[in-house]
């Protein structure tokens, strides 16, 4: 499949079906809206899938792991080797987002978009689109082709997961260096400076962040990204990881499966998604707002409101796996509480007004 051919096959949400779960929401003995997001969410589900029963089960994380070249910048706390060593432990069940998807019912699928120097190995998905990217600020970080090429991928990967019976998607990463991708892929998107864009990702110092932002600035200098073309973007200052997961939104949206965002790369993968085709919106539910600085302004550009707000940045989807208990909840009122006929109780109407 091409890029073009993914995005035709993106068509607007079920609206009848979003009625439906409107309306069912309505018929459950409690105050209209009262439990705010989680019934939106619910009915964001229906209207995607075109089923009101909204079903959550079963489900996964797909975990896409990837290297970036512009970690010889010394924009990272560590170097590249610990991607390929968390990609290890993904596969053994042994790091965060593996124990909390244990607890939510989660499968825990990791992937390969291009791990440096990584050999194949049971329990890790092979999807390489290269052996980690090219330093950005030194030239691109990959070419066109290789970044439709990972776009591709993602999307394939929703489609086996839907052929394996899989009702709903988290968005993971794992990839040293790619909250520096992610930040210069939001300031191009965003049309803001790289300093507005730009934490210290998994803890730098005062001068590993001036470095960081000072990388940035170097990469959209050198390759000049379109803004309107977020292809070029993810190209010219992304990741293998970050295009991947800008396929998983599209393949999503193609295949109505709803995906989970988790924070900020997931973020921003979904924005890239989302430039690409508005349409693909319909597929993306924001986890929780991440404590990285542009976390808020990409939620809002994709007009999207977090379930949680805890101040989280582990990445690895581990906030996109924290909002499925919550969506489980919703989902056990939504389907198994009493209505207001059953209970005896005067049912509640819209009155109107402010607030």
């Amino acid at each position: 499949m091409e890029l073009r051919e993914l995005l035709q096959n993106i068509t607007p949400p079920d609206e009848a079906a979003r009625e439906q779960a409107h309306r069912r929401w309505a018929a459950c003995a409690k105050p209209l809206g009262s439990l705010g997001l989680l019934e939106t969410a619910l009915e964001d589900i229906a209207a995607l899938t075109g089923d009101a029963q909204a079903p959550l089960l079963p489900r996964a994380v797909l975990v896409l792991c990837a290297d970036n070249g512009v970690v010889a910048q010394g924009v990272t706390q560590t170097d590249s080797s610990v991607t390929a060593a968390v990609t290890r432990n993904l596969a053994a069940g042994r790091t965060s987002v593996c124990r909390m998807a244990q607890a939510a019912q989660c499968a825990v699928v990791p992937v390969d978009m291009g791990v440096r120097d990584f050999a194949p190995q049971s329990g890790v998905l092979a999807r390489r689109i290269g052996n980690g990217t090219g330093d950005i600020t030194q030239g691109p970080a990959m070419t066109r082709a290789q970044a439709e090429q990972a776009v591709l991928a993602g999307a394939e990967l929703v489609r086996t997961q839907k052929e394996k019976g899989v009702r709903l998607l988290a968005t993971g990463e794992m990839g040293i260096g790619n909250t520096t991708t992610a930040s210069a892929v939001a300031s191009v998107l965003l049309g803001r400076a790289p300093v507005e864009m730009t934490g210290r990702g998994a803890g730098l110092s005062d001068e590993g962040l001036r470095r960081k932002v000072a990388a940035i600035e170097r990469a959209v200098a050198l390759s000049r990204p379109a803004a309107d073309d977020p292809l070029d973007v993810l190209a010219k200052v992304g990741g293998f990881d970050i295009a991947g997961m800008c396929g998983v939104f599209l393949g999503g949206a193609a295949c109505r499966v709803p995906v989970l965002a988790d924070g900020f790369i997931s973020a921003v993968a979904a924005l890239c998604a989302v430039r690409l085709c508005p349409a693909a919106a319909k597929a993306v539910l924001a986890s929780h707002v991440s404590a990285e600085p542009a976390g808020m302004l990409l939620l809002d550009a994709l007009r999207k409101k977090p379930l949680i707000t805890a101040g989280m940045r582990l990445g690895e989807g581990t906030g996109a796996v924290a909002a499925m208990p919550l969506l489980d909840m919703a989902r056990a009122v939504y389907m198994d509480c009493y209505t207001f006929e059953e209970g005896g109780i005067e049912a509640y109407t819209p009155q109107g007004g402010e607030g």
